[in-house]
């Protein structure tokens, strides 16, 4: 009889704190993380097998990842192995080495033609370009791909590149890597030109600090709470073992932002975006 009280009472602080608006950290789960920036490349693989990478994901908390690799292989294990978890990236790169050469390299194009026949994906990228490269023909046909296939573009490029890439198409949808490594003020500018344009925080730490996130950019989250996603970047196997550190890094930061505005940049964004792009 007394346990059953105390259970009910219980119950019933929690429900009082609820409708007080009362935080409930001590009860409550954590923020759910949705990685919109990871790879899983051939020397990932070779010393992170699947059940062990995809281990280290489910105990970051992760509610889907974005997920592209060098090759492909890599992408197409890890999401054989968690397809409720995994969103497929497709990249350019068959290798490393072709990081800054994909652009001049007329069998990129076939590569993806083939794997875009054979799978399913939700973008193409995470690929690198800058400047005018953005309008070399491989490029081109790489945007008319994503059109076709009506896919997102993960493009690391300076704000020329992505200029240029929604010059191709201006009904393009694009996902900036790192925001670019632009400052707050010029992100600004590119989110309130560009309507389909959407940024990654991958290896943007600057933007927080002891948990408190930086005015500048805390004026960017504000003004655009729809158009931001986290991200870890494994872009070397050993970035691997810091997913869990950096998702609980993420939900600091967060913590200082508006809650609604936390979530949406920790997952709600994310998943509005890709979470039901694969589905049948």
């Amino acid at each position: 009889m007394l346990q059953l009280q105390s259970r009910r009472c219980a119950l019933a602080a929690l429900l009082l704190a609820a409708l007080a608006g009362a935080p409930l950290a001590a009860v409550a789960q954590p923020l759910p993380i949705f990685d919109a920036h990871l790879h899983y490349s051939h020397d990932a693989w070779e010393r992170l097998p699947p059940k062990e990478a995809v281990a280290l994901l489910r105990q970051a908390g992760l509610k889907h990842a974005m997920v592209s690799s060098s090759s492909d292989e890599g992408t197409q294990m890890l999401q054989a192995e968690a397809p409720d978890l995994v969103l497929p990236v497709l990249r350019p790169y068959r290798s490393r080495g072709e990081t800054g050469t994909w652009m001049h390299d007329p069998t990129v194009i076939t590569h993806l033609e083939q794997r875009l026949a054979r799978y399913r994906y939700v973008a193409l990228g995470e690929y690198h370009v800058f400047g005018a490269d953005a309008d070399l023909p491989v490029v081109r046909r790489v945007v008319e791909l994503a059109r076709q296939h009506k896919l997102f573009l993960h493009s690391h490029s300076d704000a020329d590149a992505i200029e240029r890439q929604f010059r191709q198409d201006p009904q393009a949808r694009i996902l900036w890597a790192h925001a670019g490594f632009e400052r707050p003020e010029k992100v600004r500018e590119m989110l309130r030109r560009y309507p389909r344009l959407w940024c990654d925080l991958a290896f943007r730490s600057e933007h927080a600090s002891m948990g408190k996130v930086d005015e500048a950019w805390r004026a960017a989250f504000l003004e655009f709470p729809d158009r931001f996603m986290v991200g870890t970047d494994t872009f070397t196997p050993e970035r691997w073992h810091y997913v869990v550190e950096h998702a609980n890094w993420s939900r600091q930061w967060l913590a200082d932002l508006p809650r609604d505005v936390a979530e949406r940049i920790a997952w709600k964004n994310g998943q509005a975006l890709f979470g039901s792009l694969l589905k049948p």
